[in-house]
């Protein structure tokens, strides 16, 4: 096996795409905080975050990739101590989602999602047994653990990220559809019992979701939020506030819970209107084409199934966000990926686009012709 690296090969674009992420990221951070009379602190940390996030996808790249398909399941196994330690530690707003660190926190729970397409990677590749119903079991342990302490903490954002990605790893690494049709039948059996081990507060964000108040009438407690996400977008109008001007001077109007975090979606609709809305759109779907165009040029099968769990990891983030912000999905609480605030996401991400130049970069291993052809004798 060749292990040379083709600098020719690099998709420069995840780079560029990612940078310009991170840039509009920092400029809604900062009009979260002009919007509240703030210090320009959360901007601050977010521009520190970025420049170390590119730090680290610099230095992912670098080393041999192969390497660390043998450390897969450690780092899984490092992943989950961390998904229980958090129990260990205050909870923040009624929730153990992060270690503290000294004057720094850590969120166990965005790196898992790295460690867990690590993992499922090094399991699904070369293996048959998951071309029968049967062998669809041992993916479904390694996905249910963390999931189970996810909700725990609890947050059902994050939680509902790990299923999808599994199936799109399973379609990817060549599962039969029909086994996966019938995963995801037994799966949607199981809903009742998820309802009943949801938590008050995450129950009412999916009944809200459904008993959404029309325009101009008084929203709940439950709906406040989702109502006033949808009122920060309609306040962009079709080219926000950057061009037109505020719409009105009274703070209240855009108080948004959340807003720098899960819905900063809706901050850039209220900065940047329609355009900036669209561009973001395009970029993250940019991002995912350039991915997944590394997983299909790659033969080697951890690494190509590596680049596609990456890119389902952020397709679908960015479905649950968006979808959220504008009332067509349930308020979960989960951050755009390479947007919102928070260290810990955004270095997780780079991360993540780390994994995938450095596969890219490495072109030249082909262990067979055809990884994922299905064998009967």
């Amino acid at each position: 096996m060749s292990a040379s690296v083709s600098i020719r090969s690099l998709p420069w674009s995840v780079p560029l795409i990612a940078t310009a992420l991170l840039s509009i990221g920092c400029l809604c951070i900062a009009r979260c905080e002009e919007l509240a009379d703030g210090s320009g602190r959360f901007v601050r940390q977010q521009m520190a975050w970025s420049a170390l996030g590119i730090a680290a996808m610099v230095a992912v790249s670098l080393p041999n990739y192969r390497r660390l398909c043998r450390w897969s399941y450690a780092i899984m196994g490092v992943a989950l101590v961390l998904l229980a330690a958090v129990y260990f530690f205050p909870a923040i707003n009624g929730a153990h989602r992060w270690i503290r660190l000294g004057p720094m926190s850590l969120q166990p729970s965005e790196f898992a999602k790295v460690a867990f397409v690590l993992a499922l990677a090094r399991y699904l590749m070369y293996r048959e047994n998951y071309r029968r119903f049967r062998g669809l079991l041992a993916p479904l342990a390694i996905t249910t653990l963390p999931v189970l302490l996810v909700l725990k903490e609890p947050d059902l954002g994050t939680a509902a990220v790990f299923l999808p990605v599994l199936f799109a790893m399973l379609f990817a690494a060549g599962a039969r559809r029909s086994d996966l049709a019938r995963l995801i039948f037994a799966g949607v059996l199981l809903l009742p019992l998820l309802w009943t081990q949801m938590s008050r507060e995450q129950k009412s964000r999916v009944t809200a979701m459904f008993h959404q108040p029309s325009a101009g009438s008084r929203p709940d407690s439950d709906s406040y939020q989702l109502y006033q996400a949808k009122r920060m977008i309609a306040l962009g109008g079709g080219w926000g506030s950057f061009w037109v001007g505020q719409l009105t001077d009274d703070p209240e109007v855009y108080r948004l819970p959340e807003a720098r975090n899960d819905f900063i979606f809706c901050v850039l609709g209220e900065r940047f209107g329609l355009p900036g809305l669209a561009v973001l759109l395009l970029l993250h779907a940019l991002l995912v084409w350039r991915v997944l165009a590394v997983a299909a040029a790659t033969r080697e099968p951890f690494g190509r199934l590596v680049a596609a769990g990456v890119a389902s990891l952020f397709a679908v983030q960015v479905l649950i966000n968006t979808g959220m912000t504008v009332g067509l999905l349930p308020v979960t609480g989960l951050p755009l990926p390479l947007v919102s605030y928070g260290g810990s996401g955004l270095l997780a991400h780079c991360l993540a686009l780390g994994l995938v130049l450095n596969v890219a970069l490495r072109p030249g291993y082909e262990v067979s012709r055809e990884p994922f052809r299905w064998r009967t004798n």
